[in-house]
């Protein structure tokens, strides 16, 4: 299709100067590859969410919105999530901007009472480029707001402790979570919303997440769910 179109245009230019032919048909090229792109991943769930609109439109208790970590817990802990009215929307590798853009489809639509966040270590770890701390603290505050602008209560959950990321081991996480983490917390008591600290009860003695609870140092073992779940259920309860 891209190439069609480029072949099309170039027909067309035959009287423009070569370099800003080769300019336009680069740009043309790049505009279309750029559209043809779902940089949040809104068609990932839209089948499930069609799905779940149905079957939890009224009895819907929570959607968790999320990364990896989301991801890995409705993988490892399926029956938390059925046996609560739980649902995930999780997706590996994700950052605040590409959740706050898909969180109408994924949450909202959903008709949900509650909505779980647990985001922010994919920003720090500079999944897609380098991002400041207020940047991120302000995607998940817009998350926050449209939720409650739609009557849905919001469980913030700090960002879990990692002291090195597999992925990007020159970053210092364990020095920048911390940060972050203070951020959210004052942004839920302005919002008067409930701030689920699990950092301080999964942390070890380098600010990383304790050896127990994780197999890579940022990804959870079913233990690691296990303690993340004690933590959650009595403010979701």
């Amino acid at each position: 299709m891209i190439y069609v179109i480029l072949s099309k245009t170039v027909c067309q230019m035959e009287k423009v100067p070569s370099m800003t032919r080769i300019l336009l048909i680069l740009a043309i090229g790049f505009s279309s590859f750029t559209m043809a792109q779902d940089y949040p991943f809104i068609q990932r769930y839209d089948s499930l969410n069609e799905i779940d609109k149905s079957r939890y439109s009224k009895v819907l208790e929570a959607v968790f919105m999320g990364n990896s970590i989301t991801e890995g817990w409705v993988q490892q802990r399926p029956e938390f999530f059925a046996d609560n009215n739980f649902i995930g929307r999780g997706i590996s590798g994700q950052t605040t901007d590409q959740m706050l853009l898909r969180f109408r489809p994924d949450v909202i639509a959903l008709n949900p009472k509650k909505v779980v966040i647990l985001a922010g270590t994919n920003d720090i770890a500079e999944n897609n480029g380098k991002v400041s701390l207020s940047a991120i603290a302000g995607y998940i505050e817009s998350m926050v707001e449209l939720a409650k602008a739609n009557q849905i209560e919001v469980y913030l959950i700090s960002v879990l402790p990692a002291e090195i990321y597999p992925w990007r081991t020159h970053l210092k996480p364990n020095i920048k979570i911390p940060k972050l983490n203070n951020l959210l917390k004052v942004m839920a008591e302005n919002h008067k919303i409930e701030y689920v600290d699990m950092f301080a009860q999964m942390t070890n003695d380098k600010m990383g997440l304790d050896e127990n609870y994780a197999y890579d140092g940022v990804h959870p073992t079913l233990e690691g769910y296990l303690k993340m779940e004690s933590i959650l259920l009595p403010y979701l309860k």
